[in-house]
């Protein structure tokens, strides 16, 4: 009897390459950081970095984004170890796209249609999908022209077709119109929402925000006894999540919202705006900080920046330094050129100095300092319940 083959079935990863433009306004460090960032994407989106590539510039090649020899040395090594796709971690332009497609021949994504890529995956609720089509819609009609879209099978082909228009034409056409369609369907889902908010009654709304993969879900979680999907990943949490939450007498709601992320592309912010509006109309924020990360003060940085962008910076926040369990003290150089370790406690002290607002170090997942956040926030909000409506016997 002759052996049998096994044949193995398994979907292999696609690989990627990453690539990156460094110009003389960001330094390497930070160059180095939105590389991980972009290998994290790509590890959320399911893919494989096999290399990476970067090149110094002014500012990138118009047409190419990229160096024409940078560009064959990228073509060189791809074909060398069959990769699969290249991602350019800026957003790259219809002409751009169509140049470097042409040179590769290969499977090209940008960090736009990368983030679309994990928000389509990660999508849930209705108002969360139309969003994501939405955005995938706007990112995709300057680019028609690279697509060999074959759309007319999507409609009624008699009557629709103009006098002598094109192929792109009547692509464009039937893309505009289902971007009108979905405004409008939004628009709907955003009435909706807001009738949910109105009736949640007389509660206090808190709101976690933060850099994604920080642990919001986890200490939703914590505090809620829910079971929202928590994943070492990007956007694992893409639908606002709220929670009716008791901390000793004193009932109040809380959500889960987005993670915020740098670089986040444009018509993308203007997408996810609506999934803010839990933040927006929330009268607590708790805003968390993975503690851990080299870069949370970046990270603190650009939440705040989203925050001041959809007027959400003038609320209450309690910020929560997250992960001290995992917590790495940098080294800094004093004025003496002495090398010395920032700890923990060094850190709480000069954070303390410079903030007025409350600050909690803890570990969601060791239960380290948790009754201690518990404490405060019942604070904040017993006083805010008492002062908004002083006959309710919810606290008596």
């Amino acid at each position: 009897m002759g052996k049998t083959k096994i044949h193995d079935t398994a979907l292999k990863p696609e690989t990627a390459l990453l690539v990156s433009v460094i110009t003389p306004d960001i330094s390497e460090q930070t160059a180095k950081d939105y590389l991980q960032e972009l290998e994290f994407l790509v590890q959320t989106a399911g893919g494989e970095v096999q290399g990476v590539f970067t090149q110094k510039l002014a500012k990138p090649e118009h047409a190419t984004f990229v160096g024409s020899g940078k560009l064959e040395e990228i073509r060189q090594y791809a074909d060398a170890e069959e990769i699969d796709m290249i991602v350019f971690d800026d957003e790259l332009s219809p002409s751009q796209l169509r140049n470097v497609e042409r040179e590769l021949k290969r499977k090209i994504l940008d960090r736009s249609n990368l983030i679309l890529d994990i928000f389509a995956k990660h999508a849930q609720t209705a108002q969360a999908k139309t969003q994501v089509e939405l955005a995938q819609l706007q990112y995709l009609l300057p680019r028609l022209t690279r697509m060999w879209t074959h759309l007319e099978r999507q409609r009624g082909g008699i009557g629709m077709r103009g006098p002598g228009e094109s192929q792109i034409e009547t692509d464009r056409r039937i893309i505009l119109n289902k971007i009108s369609l979905l405004k409008e369907r939004l628009r709907v889902i955003d009435k909706q929402n807001e009738t949910q908010r109105k009736n949640r009654g007389e509660l206090i709304r808190v709101a976690l925000v933060g850099y994604t993969n920080v642990g919001k879900s986890t200490i939703l979680n914590m505090i809620s006894k829910s079971d929202v999907l928590m994943e070492n990943k990007l956007f694992a949490t893409l639908d606002t999540t709220v929670r009716k939450v008791v901390i000793d007498n004193l009932p109040f709601l809380l959500s889960d919202t987005v993670g915020f992320i740098r670089k986040l592309p444009h018509h993308l912010v203007e997408s996810f705006k609506s999934t803010l509006d839990e933040v927006r109309e929330a009268d607590v924020l708790i805003h968390v900080v993975d503690i851990s990360h080299p870069n949370f003060e970046d990270h603190i940085a650009a939440v705040n920046e989203t925050l001041k962008d959809i007027h959400a910076l003038d609320k209450p926040v309690i910020t929560i330094f997250n992960k001290i369990d995992a917590y790495k003290a940098p080294v800094e150089v004093d004025e003496n050129g002495e090398e010395i370790k920032v700890t923990l406690e060094d850190f709480r002290n000069s954070w303390m100095a410079k903030n007025a607002d409350p600050a909690i170090f803890l570990s969601a997942t060791e239960k380290i300092n948790v009754e201690e956040f518990k404490q405060k926030l019942y604070e904040i909000i017993s006083k805010m319940h008492t002062a908004r409506y002083p006959y309710n016997n919810l606290l008596y």
